[in-house]
């Protein structure tokens, strides 16, 4: 089956509700996401009434005269690439606000935070989506290995082979670097930010020290810090900030780095192969970073309020989030049968956790403690079922 058969097959039910939600509330829903990732198609999925693309060098004339372009439009207007023109977001208030028949959706490959420092004036009037790659849910769980090996990008993830899709993402990777992030104003040179998401992989899934990272890169600790914000607003890594307690004890206050994509971070790292996966010394922290994504993605939580949790004794969770006036965790663990650890046991007193679950790749649920959940990651679905 080609790319554009499967896509036709692929509705990512979860996705478009949530977008056709936001747009029933506001005027403007945007949605944001890494370039190629699905966010064209899935906005032609959605019905609309004009549709302008700013790579297309016709809809870009189009709106060189922008308002008289705009102004005598009724419907939903989809504007593509919108980082490209950022100068359309004061008029989009004023045209939301005196046609009420127009409503927007607008795609961006630029993170929210870019995208918030331009369309400040439509403060009350705009809704963000985060759009990823494919779900586990989007694909079947029977694919959950190739998600796994390839990441969720389209492209990648619908290659014919391993290795066609491992040079779709190396080529992708260098177009990212040098035309894309130039284009978000970002002019840092291609190879040294290549060198530095590079080093990234081999903290994945790890607290990270800036200072630390800043002495073996040999630049400073600002510069660490601008480097990681740059990849974290493009969406290709994230940052989990640290849960801070009540507590006597000493807690981990360093972040921790994940790659989103993990098909991404196995190009960095120059795997092709399950089997090469397998036999890596990375394994268990790239099964720990595909697994916290898919979890995260099904919260119904901001990426910001979400955390993990550890103490310099060693005591940790891998995700705490917060939802109902209740705490809740996760753990994530590459073996056949996880059992629940002392670990655990102290971050469930610790966070007063309601419910614990220990997300692992096998196929059998089961019950470690009365709030605590062994759970396949292939059963995980689109809505998080919270325990009475």
């Amino acid at each position: 089956m080609g790319y554009k058969e499967f896509m036709k097959l692929v509705k990512r039910n979860k996705d478009y509700e949530q977008i056709k939600r936001m747009m029933s509330l506001f005027s403007v829903t945007a949605i944001l996401g890494p370039r190629q990732c699905g966010k064209t198609t899935l906005a032609r999925q959605i019905s609309y009434d004009h549709y302008f693309d700013l790579e297309n060098p016709r809809d870009i004339a189009r709106l060189d005269q922008p308002q008289l372009a705009l102004e005598g439009l009724d419907g939903t207007l989809v504007i593509d690439e919108i980082q490209r023109k950022p100068e359309l977001f004061p008029l989009m208030r004023f045209l939301v606000d005196t046609h009420p028949t127009q409503k927007y959706l607008i795609l961006g490959s630029a993170s929210r935070d870019l995208i918030k420092q331009s369309s400040e004036s439509l403060a009350g009037r705009i809704a963000y989506y985060h759009l990823g790659g494919f779900r586990l849910t989007d694909i079947g769980a029977e694919r959950m290995k190739a998600l796994w090996l390839r990441g969720g990008l389209p492209l990648s993830f619908l290659a014919r082979t391993d290795s066609e899709s491992n040079l779709w993402r190396q080529q992708y990777i260098t177009t990212f670097l040098e035309r894309d992030l130039p284009q978000l104003g970002i002019h840092i040179p291609a190879r040294t930010l290549r060198r530095f998401w590079a080093m990234l992989g081999h903290y994945h899934g790890q607290a990270i020290n800036y200072s630390e990272l800043a002495r073996t890169f040999g630049i400073s600790d600002m510069t660490v810090r601008m480097y990681s914000e740059i990849l974290e607003g493009a969406f290709m890594i994230r940052i989990l900030r640290p849960w801070f307690t009540n507590t006597k004890k000493r807690l981990v206050k360093h972040p921790k780095i994940f790659f989103r994509d993990p098909g991404i971070f196995h190009s960095l790292m120059s795997i092709e192969t399950m089997e090469q996966l397998q036999g890596h010394n990375k394994l268990g922290a790239s099964w720990e970073g595909f697994a916290l994504e898919c979890v995260a993605r099904t919260l119904t939580v901001e990426d910001a309020s979400i955390y993990f949790w550890g103490t310099h004794a060693g005591a940790e969770l891998d995700l705490f989030w917060q939802q109902g006036g209740r705490n809740w965790g996760a753990e994530f663990k590459y073996l056949d049968a996880p059992r629940l650890t002392k670990s655990m046991k102290v971050a469930m007193e610790e966070l007063g956790l309601a419910h614990l679950w220990i997300v692992y790749p096998g196929s059998q649920p089961y019950r470690v403690a009365e709030n605590a959940t062994v759970l396949p990651l292939r059963d995980l679905g689109d809505s998080w079922i919270y325990p009475s």
